[in-house]
């Protein structure tokens, strides 16, 4: 798979910056069928920076209820934690 297809979107929220500024992990949804190397080849081929680790966090879909019946479905998504090397860091999250 190319990079552009693997890498989906930044997660931004309050978990992703706390864990940027504390241990230079950067997050993004990736593709379902995505691995840990794919997604390690990826971010170095589309930022230029070198990849310490990956971890993969899957969440499952689920149903919305409510008063006890089902009203629709939440879709389910897929995120990965990269921890880059020291020193590097990715510009695009700068100043988020």
């Amino acid at each position: 798979m190319d990079y552009t297809q693997v890498l989906i979107k930044p997660v931004i929220s309050e978990k992703a910056t706390e864990a940027k500024e504390a241990g230079n992990c950067v997050s993004f949804y990736v593709h379902p069928d995505s691995n840990k190397i794919e997604v390690k080849k990826a971010v170095e081929e589309a930022f230029s920076v070198k990849v310490e680790s990956v971890n993969i966090v899957k969440k499952r879909p689920s149903e919305r209820k409510r008063f006890g019946r089902v009203m629709g479905r939440i879709s389910g998504s897929k995120k990965a934690y990269v921890k880059l090397a020291e020193g590097e860091k990715i510009e695009f999250f700068e100043g988020v």
